[in-house]
Parts: structure tokens; C-alpha cells; sequence
């Protein structure tokens, strides 16, 4: 995975698909904080991107996937603050405030998937269910 490239991606594809200019930003961010880490405490990965479309609501959801070491606290993890590699610890509770999902799947020696998802005007509402 090339982090330059996963800016470059998201960027594009999010202005493709009809984000704003401070959502665009809010996304690459996400992303670029999740790709370090993918590189930096993964030791390398991937990320996969796919556009959604649910009618007039129309998204982006990328994920980060790692055979790394995973994380053994996923609540410290997210814990403002808290650092595993000396850095300001806002990485993955940073990308969780900026997406409208984010869902994390890690065990301690089985690596670590991150998925976040992006709405172009918010997420969509359930439907109602047939009475």
C-alpha cells in the first residue's frame, strides 16, 4: 500500500461521486491516518474501495486490512491520547469522528480490518418495514 496513492484515491473518488470539499477532506484524513497505520503497526497491507449508492444517498467505504500483530485494547486504542508508536495517539479515534461508520475486526496476533463509510448527505435511513 503506497499512502500517496491512498490519498490521491480517495480524493478523486469522492469528488466523482458528489462530496463536498470539507467532506473530501474529512475522508482522505480518515483515510490517510488508517493506511499509517495499516503500514506503520501492520507492517503493510491493503485497502479496498467501494462506492455505494442507496438511492439519492451516495458513499465511499474503504477497508484497511493488515496481517499484523492486531490490537490487544481495541477501547484504548481508540482512546484519545493513547499511543502505541510515540505518535499524538489521535489515529483511530480520529477517523472514527470523522466518517459516519466505522467498525474495527482485530485480534492480538491475528491482524486488524478497519472498515469506515462516508455519505455524501449523511448516511441513509433504514426503511420502514412493511406492516
Amino acid at each position: 500500500m503506497d499512502l500517496a496513492w491512498v490519498r490521491q484515491h480517495v480524493r478523486q473518488t469522492a469528488a466523482e461521486i458528489g462530496f463536498g470539499l470539507v467532506e473530501q477532506t474529512k475522508l482522505i484524513t480518515a483515510a490517510s491516518e488508517l493506511a499509517r497505520n495499516t503500514l506503520i503497526h501492520g507492517g503493510g497491507g491493503q485497502v479496498e474501495s467501494v462506492v455505494l449508492d442507496h438511492g439519492r444517498a451516495r458513499g465511499l467505504r474503504l477497508t484497511f486490512t493488515d496481517e499484523g500483530p492486531g490490537i490487544a485494547d481495541v477501547e484504548q486504542a481508540l482512546t484519545d491520547g493513547y499511543t502505541s508508536g510515540g505518535g499524538l495517539g489521535l489515529g483511530l479515534g480520529g477517523a472514527r469522528r470523522l466518517v459516519h461508520e466505522f467498525s474495527i475486526d482485530t485480534r492480538p496476533g491475528g491482524g486488524t480490518t478497519v472498515t469506515v463509510v462516508c455519505w455524501t448527505a449523511g448516511p441513509p435511513r433504514p426503511r420502514e418495514e412493511a406492516r
